[in-house]
């Protein structure tokens, strides 16, 4: 797909449109979490990311849904319980992204919405925190813009045919109130092993985020998805304010392929 080379540079009637190959609904995957903390490794949770039909103001869509939840020890010493609900439509352009997280002692709730009017994409992004108004702001880009979760729908869809450890591809990102440059960066090929027992050949990516909310910009997060037509996500390692957090697949139901 040479057209998401060019992801970065394209109108955003253009470059927002992508053939879904990857998921449908009725994907259910479910994911055993492990929290990270120097050298301290403990199982912390569970977490899902399941795939539906929806409608969205009128517009068929897929609704995404994913949770993580910690547990035991490692909830004790750092509790994440986040809810994030992205609503695509099916040209994977998204349209709503939600985010409910209590992490550590604190609560906070984000929303993003997409209006789209030829090239111009209008977005409304705001975000409460342990009760408060932090912003609510609305800009436009020319570009196609993606959040936490609408960001992962577009990933398992691009074409890493051809693709050397070290080559990159663009994507605008939406973090807070503006958007950044995102880096998908291919590592390569290896096999990992999940926690259903089987051995999966996958490309191994990270993410650079270029905002200073991340911690770690260069890999704000690192993920495994199998090397054939469904892209499952088998590992996702996300990075928090305290350690991070790595998702492990368990079970995988409703494969589109």
């Amino acid at each position: 797909m040479f057209s998401l080379l060019l992801l970065g540079f394209q109108t955003a009637e253009a470059q927002c449109k992508i053939t879904n190959t990857a998921f449908a609904s009725g994907e259910n995957i479910q994911y055993d979490l492990y929290f990270n903390y120097g050298i301290f490794r403990a199982r912390a949770g569970s977490g899902s990311l399941t795939v539906t039909d929806a409608n969205y103001r009128g517009i068929n869509s897929l609704k995404t849904v994913m949770l993580l939840n910690t547990s035991g020890l490692a909830g004790n010493i750092y509790t994440v319980n986040d809810t994030l609900t992205s609503y695509i439509d099916k040209d994977l352009r998204p349209l709503l992204f939600t985010k409910e997280a209590f992490e550590g002692s604190d609560y906070s709730v984000e929303r993003q919405s997409y209006t789209y009017n030829g090239d111009v994409i209008s977005l409304r992004s705001l975000r409460k925190f342990n009760g408060e108004d932090v912003f609510d702001e609305v800009f436009t880009t020319e570009e196609c813009a993606y959040d936490y979760l609408s960001v992962l729908s577009l990933i398992r869809n691009l074409d890493f045919t051809g693709q050397k450890p070290g080559d990159r591809k663009y994507i605008q990102f939406i973090a807070g109130r503006k958007p950044v440059n995102m880096y998908v960066n291919y590592r390569g090929i290896s096999k990992v092993r999940a926690n259903n027992g089987k051995t999966y050949e996958v490309i191994d990516i990270t993410m650079t985020i270029l905002d200073d909310a991340f911690t770690n910009q260069k890999e704000a997060l690192r993920a495994s998805l199998t090397n054939d037509a469904n892209r499952i996500p088998v590992i996702i390692d996300t990075s928090l304010n305290l350690g991070s957090v790595r998702a492990v697949m368990k079970s995988v139901t409703g494969l589109k392929n």
